[in-house]
């Protein structure tokens, strides 16, 4: 019989997601994953089997918890739907104090989507939530007269999700907070 575990698990999940965000799959190491989890490595390969299993534990933990923020915003009856599109954005312009640059989605689209079918099954599924629901809110919005209902709602659903990975990859590029603004600014003018 096994001794039974002394950590976290949903801890260290958190711990790996956010150095998994910072650095990238392939550039973070089995030991900065025991520095950031407070584990050994013996702990994370025992209980997580891989640094891929890990990784997927963290991107799955990620996206839910992404998904459920947005969904929660876009169901928000009480807020006009302009309001919540320029919160989505205000989220990619000024993220968490504590949120390394960028998006983990995004950073893996790129790293890993192209030669990984199974991560970008997983990535494409969690871009179709994001859409449907980027989608319905717009369609409302439409309905109530606040954004021009000759416009095309699935159009508008695509741009939304393009120019918040647009303002994740300029941020992990360096750009500045009045910079992310001015492009979320530009952004809202378009809706």
């Amino acid at each position: 019989m096994g001794r039974p575990r002394k950590f976290d698990e949903g801890r260290a999940v958190e711990a790996a997601m956010r150095a998994f965000w910072a650095d990238g799959y392939e550039a973070t190491s089995t030991q900065e994953l025991c520095a950031a989890t407070g584990l050994g490595r013996s702990s994370i390969y025992n209980t997580f089997a891989s640094k891929r299993e890990l990784f997927l534990k963290a991107l799955t933990h990620y996206m839910d918890n992404r998904t459920a923020r947005l969904v929660q915003l876009m169901q928000d009856g009480e807020k006009p739907v302009r309001e919540r599109l320029r919160t989505v954005l205000e989220w990619a312009v000024a993220p968490g104090e504590d949120d390394p640059a960028g998006c983990l989605v995004v950073n893996s689209t790129v790293e890993l989507g192209p030669h990984d079918p199974d991560i970008a099954g997983r990535l494409e599924r969690h871009r179709r939530q994001r859409f449907a629901v980027l989608k319905a809110a717009i369609a409302d919005g439409m309905r109530a007269g606040e954004i021009d209902a000759r416009k095309d709602a699935e159009a508008l659903a695509h741009f939304v999700i393009a120019t918040v990975s647009g303002i994740q990859v300029a941020a992990r590029g360096g750009a500045d907070r009045a910079t992310l603004q001015r492009i979320a600014d530009t952004a809202m003018l378009s809706l």
